[in-house]
């Protein structure tokens, strides 16, 4: 069964999602937000091996804590991110449009591609490309626990902004249609900002979608 310890950190309130196989005690990190040092006290704490760090898109909000953990930890995780965001992660996420500045540390060494299957301990996930936000979003769903991880591209009752670089209204409605909503009206919604929904309340009452 999945664990999964949700932390709300940085500067604009990012969730970052601590997901473990308790079994195994293997970790991975979605969207390391900020503070990669609080992470980890939570892993340890867990007594959890982080082991890999996923992206769902490369804002500085979303990776602001990774550059921590990389260094903290030995050996560092690997890094997963889809190559359409590089160039963001290099721009360091935009930070500098907003005045922050950060470690983003090197760039993630495995690139992400739609239907690829991400393993942790016995847990599955496969990656769905969700482009509109920014052009490499992608998200991350584990069918066997009914979990999808949506970082930016819908929220309970929203969704993710499009007048940032990279961003296209038309491309997320369809990101969304295609990618979110056709799966099964139970699946939980893991944003990556604020409370936690599910598709078949999304399907039926976000404003953005009916």
């Amino acid at each position: 069964m999945l664990h999964i310890e949700t932390l709300v950190l940085g500067p604009v309130q990012t969730n970052a999602y601590l997901i473990a196989d308790p079994e195994t005690r293997e970790a991975a990190v979605i969207d390391p937000a900020w503070d990669g040092a609080l992470i980890l006290r939570e892993a340890q704490a867990h007594g959890w091996q982080i082991g890999q760090l996923w992206f769902t898109h490369a804002h500085f909000d979303h990776i602001g804590g990774a550059s921590a953990l990389l260094k903290a930890l030995q050996p560092p995780p690997s890094q997963a991110l889809h190559p359409a965001d590089l160039p963001l992660w290099r721009a360091k996420g935009g930070a500098p449009l907003f005045g922050i500045r950060f470690d983003s540390g090197p760039e993630p060494e495995i690139a992400l591609t739609h239907g690829q299957t991400l393993s942790l301990g016995k847990l599955q996930f496969t990656v769905r490309h969700a482009p509109g936000h920014t052009p490499g979003h992608v998200l991350f769903y584990c069918a066997a626990e009914g979990v999808l991880f949506c970082g930016d591209v819908i929220f309970a009752g929203g969704i993710g902004r499009t007048d940032l670089p990279g961003g296209d209204y038309t491309t997320l409605i369809h990101s969304i249609e295609s990618q979110v909503l056709t799966l099964p009206p139970d699946t939980r919604l893991l944003s990556g900002h604020g409370e936690e929904s599910k598709v078949g309340w999304e399907k039926r009452w976000n404003p953005f979608l009916t």
